[in-house]
C-alpha cells in the first residue's frame, strides 16, 4: 500500500496543475466594459491572485486533516476544511468533463476552429455544469432517506410498559432499531446538521438506537467546542443507544473518542456484548425463570486496530457464557447465541466495516449492521464500492443472517451526494 501513498498525492498534484493551467487560459477570456468600447481583458496581478486562491483551496483539506489536533481557531478550521472537500470534488467532475472536450478539440479541427467552442468557453461552460451539479449534491446530502425494513425473527418482540405489569401477551409490538452510521461529526457535521438529525431518530419512536462507527470525523476538537455530543442525549430510545467504533475514531484517537463518548448517554461496545431482555414476566423470586426472548447486541472493534480485536468467533463464545443482566431472572432455555435450536437468543452484530460477511453467516448471526462504504459516496465511486466489498450497501437476506450495510447518515468530505443517499434505517423485528 505505500506505492498508493506516492500515487494518489502525484495524481491529485497533476490534476490541480491541469485544472490551474485551464483556470489561467480561461480568465484571459475578453468581456465588454459597461458603458465603454471594446474589450476588457483582466490585468495579469488579478488573475495571478486568483490563481494563488485556488492553489490555497487545493491544499486547505490537507492543511486542515494535518493540523486537526493542534490549537487552531474553530472557524478557520472550518474553512479549511470545507472550501478544501467542495474544490476536490469540483476538481474531479472539472477533469471528467474538460480532459474528454480538450481531447475533442486537439483531434478534430472543427470543433478547434469554431468561436462557440474556445478553450475560455468550454472552461467556464464546464464550472457552470459542475456548479449545478454539486448544488443539486447539497441539496440531496442534507434531506437524508428514512429506509423501513422489516425482519422476521420468531418472537422477538417487545412488550410496552403497561403489558409487563399484566404479563398479557395482546400488546406485543415489534421491537424498532434505528441504525446509523457515518456521522462524521466535526468541521462538516455540525450542530444544525446533528440536531435535524436527532429529531429525525426521535420521530421513529425506537425502542433502541445503534451506531455503527465513524460518529467523529477526524478530531474531537470541534465536537468538544461546539458541544455536538451533547446534542445525541436529546435522542429518545427506551433500550439504550449503543455504539462501535469506525476507522474514523482511531483517525480521531480512540481515547480522546471514548473520553468524549463517556460523557453522554451511549454505551460504546469495543469488542463487548450487551444483553437486553426483550419480554419478560414479572418473577415472584430469582430463582423463577425468565420468558421471553433476549438480544445480544455484539459489538466489534474496527478493523484499524486488527492486532488486538477479537475474533466474531470469540465474541459468539463470550455472548453465550454471559449472563442476563443483574435485575432479571435466569432461564435454561436463554443460551446459545449463535441462535442454534430453538432457543429464543437473538444476535445483533455491529462491524463497522463490511467483511467477511459469508463467515458471519456461517456461525449463525442472526443480524450484522454494517457502514463504512457510503456507497462511494459519488458517482461514480459507487461503481468501485460495488466491486471491492461483497456487500457494498443494502439489504441481504444470506443463507441465515439479515445483513445491512448503511451508505451513512452523513459523510467525510465533501458535502455532497450525487448517485447515492444519505440514510438513516429503521429496522422492526417481527
Amino acid at each position: 500500500m505505500h506505492w498508493f501513498k506516492i500515487v494518489l498525492p502525484l495524481t491529485y498534484l497533476c490534476g490541480n496543475l491541469y485544472i490551474l493551467i485551464r483556470l489561467w487560459h480561461g480568465l484571459r477570456i475578453p468581456f465588454n466594459r459597461v458603458g465603454m468600447a471594446g474589450n476588457f481583458v483582466l490585468p495579469v496581478w488579478v488573475r495571478i491572485i486568483v490563481m494563488a486562491i485556488v492553489a490555497v483551496a487545493a491544499c486547505s483539506l490537507f492543511i486542515s486533516i494535518s493540523i486537526r489536533h493542534n490549537e487552531v481557531p474553530y472557524w478557520l478550521m472550518k474553512l479549511l476544511h470545507v472550501t478544501g472537500s467542495v474544490w476536490m470534488l469540483f476538481m474531479f467532475y472539472m477533469i471528467m468533463l474538460l480532459l474528454p472536450l480538450d481531447i475533442a478539440r486537439a483531434v478534430i479541427p472543427a470543433l478547434k476552429s469554431a468561436a462557440w467552442f474556445t478553450s475560455a468557453k468550454v472552461f467556464w461552460g464546464a464550472s457552470a455544469l459542475v456548479a449545478m451539479v454539486l448544488v443539486a449534491g447539497y441539496i440531496n446530502y442534507i434531506n437524508p432517506k428514512v429506509v423501513h425494513l422489516n425482519l422476521t425473527l420468531q418472537q422477538a418482540r417487545v412488550l410496552p410498559d403497561s403489558s409487563l405489569a399484566t404479563g398479557t401477551e395482546s400488546d406485543h409490538k415489534p421491537l424498532k432499531i434505528v441504525a446509523i452510521s457515518d456521522v462524521h461529526l466535526g468541521y462538516g457535521t455540525g450542530r444544525s446538521l446533528v440536531r435535524r438529525y436527532v429529531k429525525m431518530i426521535n420521530e421513529q419512536e425506537p425502542d433502541i438506537v445503534l451506531i455503527v462507527g465513524d460518529l467523529i470525523d477526524n478530531s474531537t476538537k470541534p465536537v468538544k467546542a461546539k458541544g455536538l455530543h451533547k446534542e445525541l442525549d436529546s435522542i429518545k430510545a427506551t433500550l439504550g443507544i449503543y455504539m462501535v467504533p469506525g476507522n474514523h475514531e482511531y483517525i480521531s484517537r480512540i481515547s480522546d473518542c471514548k473520553e468524549l463518548i463517556a460523557e453522554t448517554s451511549i454505551t460504546l461496545l469495543q469488542d463487548s456484548i450487551v444483553t437486553i431482555p426483550l419480554q419478560t414476566d414479572i418473577c415472584s423470586n430469582a430463582k423463577e425463570a425468565v420468558s421471553g426472548p433476549v438480544l445480544k447486541i455484539i459489538g466489534r472493534d474496527d478493523r484499524m486496530n486488527s492486532l488486538r480485536r477479537k475474533s466474531l468467533e470469540t465474541l459468539l463464545a463470550e455472548a453465550k457464557e454471559e449472563d442476563l443482566p443483574a435485575n432479571c431472572c435466569y432461564s435454561d432455555t436463554l443460551i446459545d447465541a449463535g441462535n442454534i435450536g430453538k432457543r429464543e437468543v437473538y444476535t445483533i452484530v455491529l462491524d463497522h466495516e463490511p467483511y467477511d460477511l459469508a463467515l458471519t453467516d456461517s456461525l449463525g448471526v442472526d443480524i450484522q449492521i454494517s457502514g463504512h462504504t457510503h456507497r462511494g459516496q459519488i458517482w461514480p465511486f459507487n461503481l468501485l464500492t460495488d466491486k471491492l466489498y461483497e456487500q457494498s450497501y443494502g439489504y441481504r437476506k444470506w443463507s441465515h443472517s439479515h445483513i445491512y450495510v448503511s451508505s451513512g447518515l452523513s459523510l467525510w468530505g465533501p458535502p455532497f451526494r450525487i448517485g447515492t443517499n444519505s440514510e438513516l434505517v429503521v429496522l422492526k423485528i417481527l
